[in-house]
């Protein structure tokens, strides 16, 4: 009984994503890659996402700080956030390196572009915290099932 309240729990958790456009249909791909030889294969990716996106953030706020800013460093790793983001389906996330890449940092607007990549990593954080609790109870739930 306790394990199909889970798994609604999940599923309701899964279906708020796309309703708030936290994840857009890449994740639906990847959820489609996995199987009973890579059970977890979405969490993997999501897991090395994370890792990546939180050093791309970190060296991206970095680089803010640097006089003069070195906007093609920025601009790499913004890149390199941007395709990471879309892969994964991480939709929010994405848009805001978008609007920092059209919108502020190509218009060389630096008051602009620091307070863009500040919005990008609270909207970054929010989706990281969405998603954890998320995979934890996906998780839980697959040991529990085992069980």
């Amino acid at each position: 009984m306790e394990s199909k309240h889970v798994n609604r729990q999940i599923a309701a958790m899964r279906q708020s994503f796309f309703d708030e456009e936290v994840l857009d249909e890449k994740f639906s791909q990847l959820e489609q890659l996995e199987g009973k030889d890579n059970p977890n294969f979405v969490e993997e990716v999501f897991t090395m996402y994370f890792k990546d996106s939180t050093a791309f953030l970190e060296t991206i706020e970095e680089a803010m700080k640097t006089i003069p800013i070195d906007s093609i460093i920025v601009d790499n790793i913004l890149h390199q956030l941007k395709g990471s983001s879309a892969s994964v389906g991480a939709n929010k996330v994405l848009k805001e390196v978008n609007k920092i890449t059209r919108q502020v940092l190509g218009k060389g607007n630096l008051d602009g572009t620091k307070a863009s990549i500040l919005k990008l990593r609270k909207e970054y954080d929010s989706f990281k915290a969405k998603l954890e609790p998320y995979f934890q109870l996906k998780q839980a739930n697959s040991v529990a099932q085992v069980k």
